[in-house]
């Protein structure tokens, strides 16, 4: 007969300290979300190529004077044997192009393309990425700050973003240039303009990432974690660096990715308007706007500038979709 279920007798259930893992099966282990994004991020591999691509980018702008050395002739030395004088143009097919001049010459002082490609990569990205350094941490701050107050806070700050995106910021830039002196600061020459530059962009950039970063404040102030925060004592400042902002990260990562080639256009485009950095300093709308007069006679000088502007806004906008649809906590 079967003992009643209320029988105390002295026969005990021994019970195993730990499961045995199922043969065959590997340990079930948490993932952070780092990790999470991460091998999205492996599985697509057009976001991954652009990454490769931007990365050997600023492996090549870091590096310049090393590759200039090695594969070719320092940017401001002038090669007039290299210009045809009947034609005003380098000799040989494709802007010169050779063993020596792997780009070829520019029309003017046979000055190495391949050397000024690379020096002009080095002011688009420094611009880049410090006008994007400072969009973001005004735009963060301005933004978490309209998102969580709230109020007359709010609207002051919503006001000043409006006011912002409706400026002419190109013309601003270049009324700007045109009267800045030529040493500023403890700066002088280029150094002056690339200041005036990582400015004027970084400073009317930050409403893009404001209203973003608003957005997700208004929604993340409701959330359990605030309440009970603020249930705790926490005061604002506490709520605002240590609950809101950690959960800001990855759209301001992501945005970031994303601003950082608008930044080049724009730095492409004030150059090519002459409000970029002073000759002789190479830059890729400087050879631009200098390849308007002879490109029907020298194509490739337009050619060669343009596909480097091309190739890596392409690219940091790959890897900044790919990064987007990581992070995404609704991806697959």
């Amino acid at each position: 007969m079967t003992a009643p279920l209320h029988d105390s007798g002295t026969s005990t259930i021994e019970v195993p300290e730990q499961l045995p893992e199922v043969q065959g099966k590997k340990k079930i282990e948490g993932r952070s979300p780092g990790r999470i994004a991460w091998d999205r991020l492996k599985r697509d591999k057009v976001a991954l190529s652009g990454g490769v691509v931007v990365l050997v980018l600023i492996l090549a702008a870091v590096f310049a004077p090393v590759l200039t050395h090695f594969l070719g002739h320092p940017p401001d030395d002038p090669h007039p044997e290299l210009i045809d004088p009947n034609l005003g143009i380098p000799k040989g097919a494709f802007g010169g192009m050779s063993r020596d001049f792997l780009l070829g010459a520019d029309p003017t002082f046979g000055r190495d393309v391949f050397s000024r490609i690379l020096y002009g990569a080095r002011i688009s990205l420094v611009v880049a990425f410090l006008a994007a350094t400072v969009s973001v941490v005004i735009g963060v701050l301005m933004g978490t700050a309209a998102g969580y107050f709230g109020g007359w806070v709010d609207t002051v700050i919503s006001r000043i973003m409006d006011l912002l995106l409706a400026f002419p910021q190109l013309l601003f830039a270049i009324a700007l240039v045109s009267v800045m002196p030529d040493s500023l600061l403890g700066l002088s020459g280029t150094g002056v303009r690339m200041a005036v530059l990582i400015v004027v962009i970084g400073f009317f950039g930050w409403p893009y990432i404001g209203r973003i970063v608003r957005g997700q404040a208004l929604s993340l102030r409701e959330r359990e974690f605030v309440d009970a925060a603020k249930s705790l004592g926490a005061g604002s400042v506490h709520i605002v660096l240590r609950e809101l902002l950690p959960n800001l990260v990855a759209p301001v990562l992501v945005y970031a990715t994303l601003i950082i080639p608008t930044n080049i256009l724009t730095e492409a485009a004030l150059s090519f308007l002459g409000a970029g950095v002073k000759p002789p300093t190479p830059s890729w709308g400087q050879m631009l706007s200098d390849a308007v007069h002879i490109y029907q006679a020298d194509p490739t000088y337009m050619v060669v500038p343009g596909l480097a502007i091309f190739i890596t806004v392409l690219a940091f906008n790959l890897f900044g979709d790919g990064l987007r649809d990581a992070l995404d906590p609704k991806g697959n």
